[in-house]
């Protein structure tokens, strides 16, 4: 029943003792803790803190059960950006023709990219949605990137093969990875990406590279780790803790470190919710129920993460970055800065007078040897406590010579840090508690702005360590399965099946393990009814059922370093030293967009930022990510191109504007990222059959999701002009729902032409009707892989400006504007009413996701996800959520019926009455609480914090009934019916379509759109 848990920080080592059969005692079961140095070998701080709790307990290492430890070591590597235990990492895509528009290490910050960019190379291989190879492996490619690779010097390598994934015989990535092992030894580092990740090509390989630039790093660190717990007598297993606070072998840890990377922070919540007896009703806190900061100071960094009443961390939004990479890993929000007890601190001569900076370089574990106050040369954050006279730590009198200002800027310095990471968190201006532990914590000042109340509880100093000690084992399949001819239960039961066994094997009590997550994401557009399940399972740590700790990765704790990795490490480009590691900010409350001469909008990285985050809100739920396309078209500005938007009022009439998008599912979107020909490839064909020579620019079909930001891909590519406009104001599921289609406008959905960019183009002169270009286009589209790049009849910009959305890049842009702002000022709450100001609507409820179905009709993903009112517990302040715009009760439930996009909102009552709130063609949009980004409908998940707010969709949708037959709920099946007393109920009719017994009632009057050339030009 004793278990140790440790934490290795950049500055100490903290160990800790627990009986985990006294756990309702006061000292919630600790016997014994300890702090000790970390040392530069590693195992002598694990040994020294270990002995000392075990000594200090009376206790033989025969009683102890297991030792857990859990590390900022890993990810501060990553957040220092530090090219000591940085290597460069040489990636090699299997992606055939695709993906080229958006390159590995396309959205690493400046100085990370410098430091671990060492190779990049396309070769072909990868995979359809449906199994089939995109081309075969080409053994002969990948031996000539070997040669380039051995040329550099380089030895970690990743392999990121697009839906690898779904490559479970190992005929590409696997078989690759053993050409390359063959060809440059076994010497090298290799790490597939289907090892680390699920779908989504960029967050997989992203969390790929980050592992394998610390790889080398990471063995030697866990090597460390056995050798302490050898020289110990310990013969109980050994656990790292990881991302969602569960454990991992050792032997996995070394495989995959990045496993482990937010673990230090995750530990800290949990050990804190343990120590403060908020892990159980018994210990909840008594009166008005808030939040609580839990700010993590250590030696070298500050983690900071919000701990809500009910003593379990808030979860982080559906992407995680590691230190400004986008990853897709679940895990708490946490958010970490450099700061830390061992912060060097600069002072400085400017212009301006002295500056003093505190970190983000650390002496870390050499703080007792380099810290001033320890006989050092190193002035550090704890110099400045102990100058200060706030502490007592080392020799005061070294630090005498340490002037007054220096002491009283440094202070400053730190008191603004802390200030503006907690400030990050909180989704209010209103003061929040903070809940301070960690060892380096001393550095704090006593208080905030912006905090009410700084409390510290019981063991503080090693929360981390208490949150290793006590953490859970769990089991995860993520897989995606083919369920046509399949039942959808018996593949999840076997799912179930496996994950169970995972957790077991990993370490789990038999007898408490049990299904805690079960997630089926249909992949939307396909006809083969691929489905992606995510089923977990956790249980109490049985160590016992581990019988070995080691495999070959780790086969000798003795055995020498990689010395060919060691020397990557050393002999990281000294040209990074010359990036500065925090790129230049832009104050978004003054900045103005950038409009020439000619009354043309010239974009910049910020203005494509929020118009991507706009198309997130326009979409509705579907239209794709607008985060791949926003990266590709960052990357064009980047290399030297121009984004020109024109202003419809600006063009002349007869000036014609080709029509492009992507076709296919969202979900291939993220996997098969365009090669750049797609669209091009489309365009060239339907040119050369409608006789066209040239024309002025481009304009999107939908302005929701990923398509709002291709037509400016293809004109920075072309050298033409993007059209302020789009044919549909949001985002809808099928081809025809355009307003060109709706109308029947000549040309309008025929004639067209489709690509896949690898040599197959169709065009169509001509169909039956609209839904037959939708029907064949589908077909095409899934032979194509369920991904195409569609051309259509070009148009004059009369037409465009008569059947489209004129100004909707602008509404786009303002929208994210909106959201930045609000998220700069801590207003997260005021988003819904920012964007609210901006089109009319309503914000029809807050709470969070409780239920989601998901079904596949007809290659398409039909559900509904349901959202309740947030408990007393979950709710972050007393205040409560932002007011909603329409009468909601504390027992009601919103449901949103959805087809890729959402269809309506109803709010279904205790007694069973429902009443609908919205249908489309208004714009029903789901908001992350969290960080006020819309999310898709494939990101609905059980516990999101959401908030839905509905707006008005343009007149020529919602006014005439050609737009209500095309984009009213009829042209999705859905006949409204009155029903007895004042409820409705919907029922579905698959064979017809008609407009149903109950109207269509707007949820507001449509704004028209500003326009930003017009705002912001001269």
């Amino acid at each position: 029943m004793l278990r140790i848990g440790v934490d290795v920080g950049g500055t100490n080592t903290d160990g800790v003792l627990i009986d985990v059969s006294r756990l309702r005692e006061p000292t919630r079961g600790v016997l014994a803790h300890y702090k000790s140095p970390t040392t530069p070998d590693v195992s002598t701080g694990i040994e020294n803190a270990v002995r000392r709790v075990l000594e200090e307990a009376a206790l033989p290492p025969s009683d102890v059960s297991s030792v857990s430890i859990g590390t900022t070591a890993f990810i501060n590597a990553v957040l220092e950006a530090d090219a000591r235990r940085l290597a460069k990492v040489a990636v090699i895509r299997l992606c055939g023709p695709y993906t080229r528009q958006c390159p590995p290490f396309v959205d690493f910050p400046k100085r990370l990219r410098t430091l671990t960019e060492g190779h990049i190379g396309y070769v072909d291989g990868g995979f359809e949605i449906d199994g089939r190879e995109i081309l075969p492996l080409n053994e002969q490619q990948i031996k000539e990137q070997c040669a380039l690779i051995k040329e550099k010097g380089l030895v970690n390598i990743v392999l990121s093969g697009i839906y690898s994934p779904l490559d479970n015989d190992g005929k590409h990535e696997a078989a690759a990875r053993a050409i390359i092992e063959r060809e440059l030894g076994p010497a090298v580092n290799v790490v597939c990406s289907r090892d680390v990740g699920q779908v989504g090509l960029l967050e997989r390989e992203n969390a790929a590279i980050l592992n394998a630039s610390i790889l080398t790093f990471a063995q030697r660190t866990i090597r460390g780790f056995q050798r302490a717990i050898r020289a110990l007598k310990l013969d109980c297993p050994l656990f790292l803790t990881q991302n969602d606070g569960t454990l991992t072998t050792a032997a996995a840890a070394a495989r995959l470190p990045i496993r482990t990377f937010a673990s230090g922070p995750t530990n800290s919540m949990r050990g804190a919710a343990f120590l403060a007896g908020l892990d159980d009703s018994a210990g909840e806190a008594k009166g008005e129920r808030r939040a609580t900061i839990v700010v993590d100071v250590g030696g070298t960094t500050s983690d900071v993460g919000v701990l809500l009443p009910s003593g379990f961390p808030r979860q982080a939004a559906s992407f995680i970055e590691v230190g400004g990479v986008r990853t897709n890993f679940a895990m708490a929000d946490v958010q970490s800065i450099a700061l830390g007890g061992g912060s060097i601190v600069r002072s400085v001569e400017t212009p301006k007078g002295p500056r003093v900076t505190v970190g983000p370089e650390s002496v870390g574990h050499n703080i007792t040897r380099d810290a001033k106050v320890f006989g050092g040369s190193a002035l550090t954050a704890s110099d400045l406590i102990v100058a200060s006279g706030r502490a007592e730590l080392g020799d005061q009198t070294k630090v005498a010579d340490v002037s007054a200002e220096t002491v009283e800027l440094g202070m400053q310095r730190i008191q603004k840090l802390l200030e503006a990471i907690v400030d990050k968190m909180k989704t209010s201006p209103e003061d929040i508690t903070v809940l301070l532990v960690g060892g380096g914590s001393i550095v704090s000042p006593d208080s905030l702005v912006g905090v009410g109340e700084i409390i510290r509880p019981p063991f503080f100093g090693v929360a981390n360590a208490v949150g290793a000690a006590m953490a859970k084992v769990a089991g995860e399949v993520d897989t995606i399965e083919f369920l046509a001819g399949r039942n959808v239960h018996d593949v999840i039961e076997d799912i179930k099946t496996k994950a169970i066994a995972k957790a077991i094997a990993s370490g789990a009590d038999a007898a408490t393990t049990k299904i805690v997550e079960v997630i089926n994401l249909p992949v939307q557009y396909v006809t083969n009814e691929a489905t992606r399940i995510i089923v977990k399972a956790a249980g109490d740590l049985a160590p016992l059922s581990i019988a070995s700790l080691e495999d070959s990765v780790l086969a000798s704790a003795d055995a020498e370093e990689n010395s060919e990795g060691e020397k990557a490490i050393e002999d990281t480009t000294a040209a990074a030293e010359d990036v500065t590691l925090v790129e230049s900010a832009i104050d978004i409350d003054t900045y103005k967009p950038t409009i020439l001469a000619n009354r043309t909008w010239k974009l910049s990285e910020v203005d494509l930022e929020w118009i991507a985050e706009g198309c997130g809100v326009l979409g509705t739920g579907g239209g794709g990510s607008p985060y791949p396309p926003f990266l590709m078209a960052r990357q064009m500005l980047r290399d030297g191109k121009q984004i020109i938007v024109e202003d419809p009022d600006y063009v002349p009439e007869k000036a014609m504007f080709f029509r492009c998008s992507f076709m296919g599912s969202p979900s291939v979107s993220s996997e098969r990222l365009q090669g750049g020909d797609e669209i091009p490839s489309s365009a060239r064909e339907l040119m050369k059959y409608l006789g066209v020579t040239d024309f002025e620019g481009t304009i999107s079909e939908e302005i929701g999701g990923g398509n709002g930001i291709q037509p400016m891909i293809v004109a920075a590519e072309m050298g033409k002009t993007v059209l302020d406009c789009d044919l549909m104001g949001r985002a809808y599921p099928n081809m025809w729902q355009t307003l060109p289609g709706a109308y029947g406008v000549k040309n309008g959905l025929w004639p067209c032409a489709i690509s896949d960019g690898v040599g197959n183009t169709l065009v169509l002169p001509k169909a039956r009707n609209g839904k037959a270009v939708e029907d064949i286009l589908r077909l095409v589209t899934t032979e194509m892989g369920s991904k195409s790049g569609v051309s259509m009849a070009p148009m004059d910009r009369v037409t465009c400006v008569k059947y489209g959305v004129p100004h909707s890049v602008s509404q786009a842009w303002r929208i994210g504007r909106a959201i930045a702002l609000c998220r700069k000022h801590n207003e997260l709450k005021r988003i819904p009413q920012a964007i609210l100001e901006l089109q009319n609507g309503a914000c029809l409820f807050i709470g969070k996701v409780v239920d989601v179905k998901r079904e596949v009709r007809k290659g398409f993903t039909w559900g509904e996800v349901t959202i309740a009112p947030l408990q007393d517990e979950e709710e972050e302040d007393a205040s409560g959520g932002a007011a909603y715009t329409i009468p909601v009760k504390a027992d009601d439930t919103l449901v949103i019926p959805f087809q890729n996009e959402n269809l309506y909102a109803y709010v279904a009552s205790a007694n069973g009455e429902k009443k609908i709130h919205s249908t489309v063609p208004d714009l029903i949009t789901v908001l992350d609480s969290q960080n006020g980004a819309a999310l898709g409908t494939p990101d609905y998940r059980y516990g999101l914090r959401v908030t839905v707010i509905a707006l008005a969709g343009h007149p020529s949708w919602t006014t005439t009934p050609e737009g209500l037959a095309c984009g009213g709920p009829e042209a999705f099946g859905y006949v409204l019916t009155l029903q007895s007393g004042p409820s409705l109920e919907l029922t579905v009719s698959a064979l017809f379509f008609r407009l149903g017994e109950v109207p269509f009632t707007p949820i507001a009057a449509y704004k028209e759109p500003a326009s930003v050339i017009k705002e912001y030009g001269a």
